[in-house]
């Protein structure tokens, strides 16, 4: 092997290291978002219900329900994304609740659907690149391809 080839195999190496700690941060930022705003919801039940009857659009199903998946999504799924278990799936539906949350307002401030947007973007670097190293998922990874010893392509 060329030594300009070895180089840059160290060079994608370093670079994978670094998006290991990039999502990792990312992670964390995002499920605090999240967690924090399902914590709200929970705190004042009565108000949540009456917000996604009277103020939010979610379309296609009722409010109640709406309220339910939205409250749930939003405590459960930030903990699977800082573990990093099922970290693309688990981003995916931290994506979805996003989505719903802008286009359910009637109107939103230009600085909270910039914030949105953020996310978004946040959550699809997630969804595509995955969690890196520092999670379930790399772990899982690791013991799979040690198994395997060989062809196993880089899911995480």
């Amino acid at each position: 092997m060329s030594k300009f080839y070895q180089g840059y195999l160290t060079k994608v190496d370093k670079i994978v290291t670094a998006h290991s700690w990039v999502a990792l941060l990312a992670r964390l930022y995002i499920a605090k978002v999240f967690f924090l705003a399902g914590l709200t919801k929970v705190q004042d039940w009565d108000t949540t219900l009456f917000l996604f009857e009277e103020e939010y659009q979610v379309p296609l199903i009722p409010f109640e329900l709406a309220a339910y998946l939205g409250t749930i999504g939003e405590l459960v799924l930030p903990v699977l994304l800082v573990l990093g278990f099922f970290t693309r799936f688990t981003a995916l539906g931290l994506f979805i609740v996003n989505y719903v949350a802008v286009i359910s307002l009637v109107e939103i401030a230009p600085a909270a659907l910039y914030l949105h947007y953020i996310w978004g973007l946040l959550l699809a670097q997630i969804i595509i690149y995955g969690a890196g190293v520092a999670s379930i998922d790399g772990f899982m990874a690791r013991m799979t391809s040690a198994k395997q010893k060989e062809g196993v392509l880089n899911y995480v």
